[in-house]
């Protein structure tokens, strides 16, 4: 058989090809990400574990949290799980405001809840980062896993090298977060890891009302649009 007898090579089998397609798919994940949350501030983005079950006392506490950002004016953005994820929603979807949910595609499938108002699917897991950070006036943590863990630590170090304005950052549950919160300021700031004043960063709160008037009276004097500084950190993120 000579080389012109040679099937012809079909485009997009290469690894270069399937590397350009998913380098397109990753721009419209960005895209419709930006064209579908712009307009959703302000928000507050919440984290927490996916196996936390109905009737947990976590699960009504996020239930509780969500409704109280919702009714005081904010989105409530959260994975669109499971979870607290869901408890969260749920609150918000009740409330005044919009439940926004960045599910994310996993090998084991990852089941979207009810109480979303706006509903966007990730393949990528930074691009959903990205959107969790970049419209949100704060950040709230209830307890969770490894995923909770990763949300947390890079938020922290956005915050931290300034590649992110500094918002609110609030731990739920003291009992849960203390421990934690020692060992930073014992391993990581005793080391000269991490600067004394880097455990500022974030706050831990028990209830709903402490977060919800932490991030008020953190905007009470300068509002939520950003500064041309935090704007311009924000479309470099």
């Amino acid at each position: 058989m000579t080389d012109q007898d040679q099937p012809a090579h079909k485009p997009g089998n290469d690894p270069l090809s399937r590397e350009a397609w998913k380098l397109f798919r990753m721009m419209a994940e960005f895209v419709d990400g930006y064209e579908r949350l712009v307009a959703i501030r302000p928000a507050v983005s919440i984290f927490g574990s996916s196996r936390t079950a109905p009737g947990h006392p976590n699960y009504q506490l996020a239930e509780q949290l969500g409704r109280a950002l919702s009714d005081a004016g904010f989105s409530v953005i959260t994975g669109g799980g499971p979870g607290i994820m869901e408890a969260a929603s749920k609150g918000a979807y009740a409330g005044k405001s919009t439940s926004v949910g960045l599910n994310i595609q996993l090998p084991q499938e990852q089941a979207s809840n009810a109480y979303q108002n706006i509903s966007l699917s990730f393949r990528h897991f930074f691009v959903r980062k990205v959107m969790f950070v970049k419209y949100a006036a704060a950040h709230v943590f209830l307890p969770g896993g490894f995923g909770t863990l990763d949300e947390l630590g890079e938020i922290l170090t956005l915050t931290q090298t300034g590649k992110t304005p500094r918002v609110p950052i609030l731990l739920v549950g003291r009992a849960f977060w203390s421990g934690l919160s020692d060992w930073l300021r014992a391993r990581l700031v005793g080391e000269s890891m991490i600067d004394a004043a880097d455990m500022d960063l974030f706050r831990i709160a028990d209830r709903p009302d402490e977060v919800v008037n932490c991030i008020v009276q953190h905007y009470g004097t300068r509002g939520f649009e950003p500064s041309d500084r935090e704007r311009q950190a924000l479309l470099e993120l």
